[in-house]
């Protein structure tokens, strides 16, 4: 039988997110891309027939209800303590409804993600108990994987590839699966995102005056 995953995508307050994007995008259109990568990470993960449920772990208002509308469970930041604290939280708020239930993260950040390639990672990840699929520069992560009744154990930030891997959690290699490596956290990861084909909300809001 198919393994089905709720996963758990994370997303600072609008205002805050993508600093490292402050030199090619302007201030004031900022916001408005990062919850447009976020709406075509949610749409795409939804679209997937590997998943179940999409939980977004978020304290920002606009972005809760934007997401809710596209039906992503929207799960409030109660811990408050950083990126690893708030995605295990989201797999705790769903295993309290789906005891043991596969849970896997994935970056808030993917416009270019196609729902095909994210089912071939999360059909490998199926195989393994813990797995992590790497970003796109080889050095972060995209995807963590937990399956049923396993524990997630988030390490992320920085060179979280290495922390993932000394952890225990299987590096996935699944082939053609670029668009589920491709976060965007400059503006050479954008032009990137842009030339493997963002979703039509990242669309809307080119073009952009890319510095």
């Amino acid at each position: 039988m198919r393994t089905t995953w709720s996963l758990v995508v994370p997303l600072k307050p609008l205002a805050l997110a993508k600093s490292r994007l402050s030199g090619a995008v302007p201030a004031a259109a900022r916001p408005g891309l990062v919850l447009a990568f976020a709406q075509d990470t949610v749409v795409a993960a939804l679209n997937c027939g590997a998943v179940r449920d999409v939980a977004v772990v978020t304290d920002d208002p606009e972005a809760g209800s934007r997401l809710a509308a596209l039906g992503a469970l929207i799960v409030p930041d109660e811990p408050g303590a950083g990126l690893d604290a708030a995605l295990a939280h989201g797999a705790r708020t769903i295993r309290r409804s789906r005891p043991g239930a596969p849970v896997a993260t994935l970056n808030a950040d993917l416009p270019a993600l196609r729902s095909v390639e994210l089912f071939r990672v999360l059909t490998e990840a199926a195989r393994f108990p813990r797995s992590f699929l790497p970003d796109a520069a080889g050095v972060g992560t995209t995807m963590l994987a937990a399956s049923e009744g396993v524990e997630l154990r988030p390490a992320f930030g920085g060179a979280s590839r290495r922390r993932h891997r000394a952890s225990g959690a299987v590096e996935l290699r699944p082939g053609d699966v670029d668009s589920v490596r491709r976060d965007v956290d400059t503006a050479a990861d954008l032009e990137a995102a842009l030339h493997l084909g963002v979703g039509p909300f990242t669309r809307s809001r080119l073009p952009l005056p890319l510095g």
